[in-house]
């Protein structure tokens, strides 16, 4: 599970995502799903960058934090640590792995927009265990599916 990161012109945007991939090794490219019906999407429509964080399995809170409130709702990003990153991307303090990413493309994909991505900045301290599907998948979203 990731959490994508945005900065609009009101501060920052993210959500819980649960579709992404890898969908080119050269040029390096990743492709990241956001739904339609959420701020972070509408935010991201008018953004240069957008930041992609990999959960740890102990993120579970991070994960319920994002998927569970709406940024349109709530200030999510008052209730985590978080700093200013590369190209101004909100970038979560508590996630080892991450990178930034140039939007190169906006794709509609049904209830989601994909957006595709070309790496620019990335961190990873080194962890290996992820959040799963499995252990979110009782969350209940910010917004009807």
């Amino acid at each position: 599970m990731l959490v994508a990161t945005v900065r609009g012109e009101t501060g920052p945007a993210g959500c819980l995502v649960g579709f992404s991939t890898q969908c080119s090794v050269q040029p390096a490219r990743y492709l990241v799903c956001l739904s339609d019906k959420n701020r972070t999407e509408r935010v991201a429509a008018a953004a240069d960058v957008l930041a992609v964080h990999f959960l740890n399995a102990g993120a579970l809170e991070l994960a319920r934090l994002f998927g569970e409130r709406t940024t349109d709702e709530h200030d999510t990003f008052s209730h985590c640590s978080w700093h200013t990153g590369p190209a101004a991307a909100p970038i979560l303090d508590d996630c080892g792995r991450w990178f930034v990413g140039k939007i190169l493309d906006r794709l509609p994909l049904g209830d989601h927009v994909g957006f595709l991505l070309e790496p620019i900045a990335a961190h990873d301290d080194g962890s290996d265990d992820g959040l799963s599907f499995q252990q979110v998948k009782d969350l209940d979203p910010g917004h009807a599916p």
